[in-house]
């Protein structure tokens, strides 16, 4: 028989058996060479037979047989590739294959190659030196039981070397190729390399060479395959297939890169091999992330109904990765499995919510299911579940509590509750549903919150009759002592009590100090106009919005203006405006962050230890008679005397005096002023400054005093820094006066020797001034360079060339310039941002 086209089959067999069979058919794994070779035109014969092992043994590697051929043979020698495990050849145990996966001083462990298993090992079975014996290395063993636990082990040791095997090793093994034409294929296959096929072989009568016939593909070649780690634990992984919804197991050793930049999630391409009858990933190496796709998403957008929900606490029962149910309206009703990862927000869904979600396709095994799943707004609607009211009343890392409108207890609640992805503050009004917890049915949390407008939520309901009525017992207590009015807190207070006649019967409603902001303390007896509030939540009733008719008679209640405020107490100046007197903030009735000072406050006066006058039940007033009521229209110029008590602590009287510098009759004329004459109350009037003021008379009194002070005060700029600046002006003790910047008038930029107008105003908690309202009256002169001293001109018209005590400068490096010449010649080009030449 005469081949025109041939081919290479590279098959193992045994030598002996070949010869005694001319003709046979065999079932048979084998690689198929693409390289064409004809024999006809060779320089050697061509006869498969005479080709020996010995010549392809040198360049191949120790390999595992994945068949068993139908004659008869050695299955120890075929599984050891012909030679023994040990030198001394005296083993005849069934030897396998591993890696060294762990290695400690005495003993470690072997992951199988073969198989998945792992063994352990003694160091003592190892025939070598121990040092070179590392993790990672392959090695060859045998399989034992330990006597004592009856498990397996590996005994007999050998490392596997990289390099290539001596040949001396190969007996009795031959290796040759068949020749095949297309012709003897059957089906008329494309073969490729590597795939399997079964074939018969057949001698050629008259020339004596073997050859393959009847050839049919078994089972192409597996190429290279995609997917994503989908799992690693300490030695091995998972990967999830790219071309079937299955996951395949690969080993560390296996992986073609850095192990530690490995991690799940990773792209990565490998190719499947199987061993002991099962397929492993092998060769695997990292791709760029996005490179596989395992799934379509649709772009238009569907709305569904969810008919089963996932559950929070996965059972052992659960196997379904999807157990969630969205039913969708097609042309037919279909319903769409959903998983845990499907939804965009991790709010809770309930059965029959109204969703709005995208259709995902698995490009494997065509599976549908709903994915990016978000509630829609009329779903509360159709749910008809019972939502809830509240206010944020405190929020920790990741979640906080909910002070409710119908419940005494604060609900707790997880920030991914919270819906369209909104950030929440304390004092913001949500709704909300309260659900059981999961793990413990007597504890309740809220779910599904979404933040309403302000003033949405009320915990109470106001009545819109009023009522009118008498104080029957007066309330007690108010603010709590804090170390300053913005920490001021609300303390346990006696509630006071209001009768009044409702139909012809006397009722009586409580009412609290808290609830009387902005206006006056109401006294044992006095007639006063109410509203009636309800809590929601407990339905207990409060007299709210009092406003007081008539005092009693016997009520003597004092007026006054706040003179200063300090930590956490202040001073009154009484209406007679000549003395001060003392106020802790606890006595003092609503938020003492709006108290400020020149406010007009109503007051009870008392004696306490040392015979020491203060004043109780503090309450600020809006309407009071006011001294401007008596104003002179004359406005004169003066100097101050004697500044306020407040501004310097160390006199005795509370009083200021200005006197009056302007020509006229009211000249050298002294007048006293308090904190109410002063226009800007936050004023701070120092000794020796000029004025311009009024005068008016005190009513209760019929003494003239200074009113609507202001001054006239001039100053040069110092210096001006970043944000702040000095003021070349005495005050106290100080020579500079301190501003910010943000005080200045029209939005002027500052400048050294700038002369300004402004106020000085004195910081009650700390006792030092500062400036306000800074207006720039001029601009200072602009610096000027200061001309050369004649000495140093004269000198350098004197020093010539030839002077060898003139300054010399020596240059230590000449200049160069891109083209490393000492100028740029080079033409230089404008360039584009992001172009590079």
């Amino acid at each position: 028989m005469l081949f025109t086209k041939c081919n290479w089959v590279f098959i193992d067999l045994f030598y002996d058996a070949l010869l005694s069979h001319s003709s046979y058919k065999m079932e048979n794994l084998y690689a198929a060479s693409s390289e064409h070779h004809n024999p006809s035109t060779s320089s050697t014969p061509c006869h498969p037979l005479s080709t020996r092992s010995a010549s392809i043994s040198a360049k191949k590697q120790k390999r595992i047989p994945l068949y068993q051929r139908s004659m008869s043979f050695d299955p120890n020698l075929l599984h050891n590739n012909g030679h023994s495990g040990f030198a001394n050849g005296t083993s005849g145990a069934l030897r396998e294959t591993g890696v060294i996966e762990k290695l400690l001083a005495s003993y470690g462990f072997i992951q199988c190659t073969e198989r998945q298993a792992r063994l352990f090992f003694h160091c003592s079975q190892y025939s070598g030196n121990l040092q070179d014996l590392k993790v990672g290395d392959d090695v060859e063993f045998e399989v034992s039981s330990d006597r004592r636990t009856g498990k397996p082990i590996a005994v007999k040791l050998l490392k596997v070397k990289p390099e290539i095997l001596p040949e001396e090793r190969i007996t009795g093994q031959e290796v040759f190729y068949l020749t095949y034409t297309s012709e003897d294929v059957d089906g008329n296959v494309q073969l490729e390399t590597g795939d399997k096929v079964s074939f018969s072989m057949e001698t050629n009568k008259h020339t004596g060479a073997v050859n393959a016939h009847n050839i049919v593909l078994v089972k192409k070649k597996q190429g290279r395959c995609q997917g994503v780690v989908c799992a690693m634990k300490e030695a091995f992984g998972f990967i999830e297939r790219g071309d079937l919804v299955k996951e395949i197991f690969f080993h560390y050793s296996e992986f073609k890169g850095n192990l530690d930049t490995l991690q799940p999630g990773d792209d990565v391409e490998f190719t499947i091999k199987e061993r002991n009858g099962k397929e492993v990933a092998t060769e695997v190496k990292l791709l760029p992330q996005g490179t596989v796709i395992f799934e379509d998403v649709s772009i238009e957008q569907f709305d569904g109904t969810v008919t089963k929900i996932i559950p929070k606490v996965s059972s052992k029962t659960q196997t379904d990765p999807l157990p969630g149910r969205i039913k969708v309206n097609f042309a037919i009703s279909k319903e769409l499995p959903f998983g845990d990862k499907d939804t965009r927000s991790k709010v809770t869904l309930l059965e029959g919510d109204h969703v709005r979600f995208n259709i995902s396709t698995d490009r494997r095994d065509k599976l549908e299911r709903a994915t990016n799943i978000e509630i829609l707004t009329d779903s509360f609607d159709v749910t008809e579940e019972s939502r809830e009211l509240g206010v944020i009343a405190a929020m920790r890392d990741g979640f906080g509590f909910i002070k409710c409108v119908d419940r005494d207890a604060r609900m707790f609640f997880h920030f991914s509750e919270i819906m369209d992805s909104l950030q929440l503050h304390i004092s913001d009004e949500v709704e909300f549903t309260v659900v059981p917890d999961v793990l413990s049915a007597q504890r309740n949390h809220a779910i599904r919150i979404k933040k309403l407008p302000k003033g949405t939520v009320s915990f109470h309901t106001q009545s819109e009759q009023r009522y009118f009525g008498v104080v029957e017992k007066e309330a007690a207590g108010s603010i709590s002592k804090s170390t300053s009015p913005a920490k001021s807190k609300e303390k346990d207070s006696e509630e006071g009590v209001i009768a009044y006649d409702e139909a012809g019967i006397k009722m009586t409603v409580p009412y609290h100090i808290k609830e009387l902001e902005g206006c006056p303390i109401p006294q044992l007896g006095d007639k006063i106009e109410f509203s009636i509030c309800e809590v929601k939540r407990t339905g207990l009733q409060s007299a709210v919005s009092i406003k007081i008719l008539n005092r009693s008679p016997n009520t003597k209640r004092l007026v006054g203006y706040v003179a200063a405020l300090k930590d956490n107490f202040g001073f009154i100046e009484t209406s007679q405006h000549d003395q001060e007197i003392f106020f802790h903030y606890s006595e003092f009735s609503g938020d003492v962050d709006e108290l400020e000072v020149g406010d007009a406050v109503e007051y009870n006066s008392s004696k306490g230890k040392g015979n020491k006058v203060s004043a109780e039940k503090v309450a600020k007033i809006t309407t009071v008679n006011d001294p401007s009521d008596e104003v002179y229209p004359t406005v004169y110029t003066g100097k101050v005397l004697r500044p306020l008590r407040s501004v310097d602590p160390q006199q005795a009287e509370y009083q200021g005096l200005v006197e009056v510098t302007e020509e006229g009759s009211e000249k050298g004329e002294v007048y006293p002023f308090g904190i109410i004459s002063l226009a800007n109350k936050t004023d701070c009037l120092q000794k020796g400054e000029t004025i311009k003021f009024q005068l008016c008379t005190v009513t209760q009194t019929g003494q003239k005093l200074a009113y609507n002070a202001t001054t006239l005060r001039r100053g040069t700029v110092d210096c001006v820094k970043d944000q702040f600046g000095f003021i070349n002006y005495e005050v106290g003790d100080g020579k500079k006066l301190f501003f910010r910047v943000n005080e200045v008038l029209d939005g002027v930029e500052l400048q050294p020797g700038d002369e300004v107008e402004f106020s000085v105003i004195l910081n009650q908690r700390t006792g030092k001034c500062s400036a306000c309202n800074v207006f720039r009256v001029s601009e200072g002169q602009k610096l000027v360079a200061a001309p050369r001293p004649d000495r140093l001109v004269h000198r350098l018209k004197s020093i010539t060339l030839d002077d060898a005590s003139a300054p010399k400068l020596v240059v230590v490096r000449q200049p160069k310039g891109p083209d490393n010449t000492k100028g740029f010649t080079v033409e230089r080009k404008i360039r584009q941002a992001g172009v590079i030449d």
